[in-house]
């Protein structure tokens, strides 16, 4: 989805979205139940746990020092291709919930991405992705987290409308 602004191979290379720790596994992206038991018949260790109308990986207890992968996550990148989840198509932007109204933010986390003018980023998020997030988010509210500080707020949904 986001491949006009971020090009294939700087993505496979850097693959921070992949990997969590027990700060950032909030981050894990909501899979369809579909989706999920790919990743389980593929993976059979994955373990995932039910969050509303999806489910998100579960690494069990983690310690401070533990940094876990996506099962998905193989050495070649990711197993699932075009049919990984919404929120891995569309990382490093979010949709977040801040003063009680959903916006769309971007991490600082991925440089290739954040280091864009926020400018270019907003224009093309309102040709037509921003309205599929924001559409995301109606019919999965459990995908919509609240701001963080690592994240930049880019648009509101009344910014699109």
């Amino acid at each position: 989805m986001i491949k006009k602004i971020l090009n294939k191979s700087t993505c496979a290379d850097c693959k921070t979205c992949c990997i969590f720790d027990c700060y950032d596994v909030w981050e894990t992206p909501l899979f369809d139940k579909e989706t999920a038991d790919v990743v389980k018949l593929t993976v059979p260790t994955a373990e995932f746990a039910p969050k509303g109308n999806g489910f998100v990986l579960d690494f069990g207890k983690m310690s401070a020092y533990d940094l876990v992968k996506c099962p998905a996550l193989s050495d070649s990148g990711c197993i699932l291709g075009d049919k990984k989840p919404f929120d891995c198509r569309i990382w490093p932007f979010r949709i977040m919930e801040h003063d009680g109204q959903r916006i769309i933010a971007v991490s600082s986390l991925c440089t290739a991405v954040f280091e864009q003018s926020h400018d270019k980023l907003k224009d093309f998020l309102k040709n037509g992705l921003a309205a599929e997030i924001f559409a995301y988010g109606e019919k999965y509210p459990e995908a919509i987290h609240p701001l963080y500080d690592n994240y930049t707020i880019l648009l509101t949904e009344s910014d699109i409308k």
